[in-house]
């Protein structure tokens, strides 16, 4: 029977290729438990995607990936059964969807009707009826208009409305919150509900890519020279204003130049720049992975021997390579910062970034938001206070650590470096906030707490601590 018979389907339409790709990134982030800016990465090179169907890609991933719990509560109104009873990879390409439709400039027709294609292929023609009748549903309203109605009344529960407008879980809107009203760089009185909604705000805009010219091995003006302009605060930062691949710059290929935040840069500055009195030839990062601090400090020494410390193995790998275009005999150590195999008093700063929830950083990391849970920071709690006991024991008299956290939740900043001097009595807290030069909204300190909203940065914490 010839192909062309009557009883035979015209060939089905292929799928939208940059759509295929994210879904099945934002499948390996929510079934497999990747990191979204590691799937995608891989997936557009192995995809060749480039330009504008790069971009468009990433903001399918990431935008879906952001305001998943958003997007779940308006589709929970628009399916007919609980979410829970639908296939994951059902209530993925839903969400993919409704992203579409409520935050991008796309066609609602076109948006359904390549979503059904999407679905036939990777899911079969019998879902295709569901997924075309709920997104139909889903494009009857825009974004502010399905908030409005299922998001409670703002004057009756004001955090559980952000939580809905703002694509944050509760807890975690909670958690800035306490820390916008009595934390470090806490808001004026009476201005922390604005300062939490643009905190949120700030949070659900894609981020920056930031570069760093190390010092001694790179100058800012060849990162300006390729592209960049020169970031707001700290003096060896550029930012990349129209993204891109920061491989493609020489002095990031070379290991001359990286890819670190501004606020990370800042508290790395901050532990360089602080007085100690003595010599100051050793430092110590005792949680270096992946090795952007440590090869800041490093480039920062005058002189003198940098040794890094990570547990892991292939964390310990990328710290190397980080430290590769580095002058100096400097040391990567594969070990627990806990059990130090150093004497103690060996060092003369210690950087102790620990290991945190990553709240500070939502921007950046889109599905940290859900992924993340209360317990993780309760769990985290004494890890986080085992490293800082650690961290001022290896220091000398005199010298200095820095306590940082990519968090601002109180519970993993303020209350661990409390809980920690209220047992020792040969160390202090200093105030921090003359190491951030330029620097604005740093507020009563002594202690430092970075903002998106308010400095631009990922909301970096330090705390500085004086060994006596």
């Amino acid at each position: 029977m010839s192909d062309r018979s009557p009883r035979n389907r015209a060939p089905q339409v292929q799928p939208d290729r940059v759509r295929r790709v994210a879904f099945q990134v934002i499948r390996q982030v929510t079934a497999e438990g990747a990191y979204a800016n590691l799937a995608l990465n891989k997936a557009l090179r192995d995809a060749r995607l480039s330009g504008r169907d790069a971009a468009f890609c990433t903001e399918l991933v990431h935008g879906t990936l952001r305001w998943q719990g958003t997007y779940d509560a308006c589709l929970a109104r628009s399916v007919s059964r609980p979410l829970a009873d639908l296939d994951p990879e059902l209530l993925d390409l839903l969400r993919l969807g409704t992203h579409q439709l409520l935050n991008m400039r796309v066609d609602s027709y076109a948006a359904v009707n390549e979503m059904v294609t999407l679905t036939r292929s990777e899911l079969g023609q019998k879902r295709t009826g569901l997924v075309n009748a709920v997104l139909r549903k889903i494009s009857q309203r825009t974004l502010d208009q399905w908030i409005d109605t299922v998001a409670p009344s703002p004057g009756e529960d004001r955090l559980g409305f952000l939580a809905i407008a703002e694509a944050h879980p509760r807890w975690v809107i909670e958690a800035f919150d306490r820390a916008l009203t009595d934390g470090p760089g806490a808001a004026p009185q009476g201005d922390a509900e604005i300062e939490l909604e643009r905190l949120l705000v700030s949070d659900n805009e894609p981020p920056r890519v930031t570069l760093v010219a190390r010092p001694g091995l790179a100058e800012l003006d060849e990162l300006v020279a390729a592209g960049a302009t020169p970031a707001r605060w700290s003096p060896y930062g550029a930012v990349l204003e129209g993204g891109g691949d920061p491989g493609r710059i020489d002095a990031v290929a070379s290991g001359r130049a990286g890819v670190q935040d501004e606020g990370s840069q800042l508290v790395a500055i901050a532990l360089a720049s602080a007085k100690v009195d003595g010599e100051d030839t050793n430092w110590l990062d005792l949680c270096a992975g992946p090795g952007g601090k440590s090869a800041l400090l490093a480039s920062l020494m005058q002189d003198g021997q940098l040794t890094a410390v990570e547990p892991l193995k292939h964390r310990a790998e990328l710290v190397r390579s980080n430290l590769r275009a580095i002058p100096g005999n400097h040391k990567v150590l594969v070990g627990d910062g806990t059990k130090p195999t150093w004497l103690a008093g060996s060092f003369d700063r210690v950087l102790a970034d620990v290991p945190c929830s990553g709240l500070g950083a939502l921007r950046r990391r889109p599905e940290a938001r859900w992924r993340r849970t209360p317990e993780d920071v309760v769990q985290l709690r004494p890890l986080q206070e085992a490293l800082l006991d650690s961290a001022i024991t290896s220091v000398r008299p005199g010298g200095v650590v820095a306590y940082v956290t990519c968090s601002p939740h109180p519970d993993e900043t303020r209350a661990v470096v409390d809980a920690v001097l209220g047992r020792r009595d040969d160390a202090s807290l200093e105030d921090a906030r003359a190491l951030f030069p330029g620097v604005p909204d740093l507020g009563d300190g002594p202690d430092v707490q970075l903002w998106p909203h308010l400095q631009g940065t990922d909301a970096m914490y330090l705390a500085l601590i004086r060994r006596s």
